[in-house]
């Protein structure tokens, strides 16, 4: 089983930036990749990015340029730094961690852009 942890969230004005980072503990040395998604009220649960042990990289394209991704390996840790936030990404922010039998879910951090 994997655990997994976030921090980093909170309230934030337009054009600002937080970083957001989800460490994993347990079965960690099976994660293939770790990623985050968001979800905001009344909509679907949304990919933001995701990232595979070897350093690859997948982002939505309405982060493409703001949010970046990485990864520390050996600490089990992924990080999401999240620049020119926007009201629109205003979301609960879930950090996703896949092993070949199973994907992990953390218990998700709030992310709130407003004036």
């Amino acid at each position: 089983q994997v655990q997994l942890v976030e921090s980093g969230g909170g309230l934030v004005h337009p054009g600002g930036s937080l970083r957001l980072s989800c460490a994993a503990s347990g079965s960690a040395s099976g994660i293939r990749t770790m990623g985050w998604y968001r979800q905001a009220p009344g909509k679907q649960r949304e990919l933001v990015a995701t990232i595979s042990r070897d350093g690859k990289t997948n982002s939505a394209d309405s982060v493409k340029g703001r949010f970046t991704i990485s990864s520390d390996n050996a600490a089990n840790t992924v990080y999401l730094q999240m620049n020119s936030l926007k009201p629109e990404d205003t979301a609960v922010y879930y950090c996703n961690a896949n092993t070949p039998s199973k994907g992990h879910w953390g218990q998700g951090t709030q992310v709130t852009v407003s004036a």
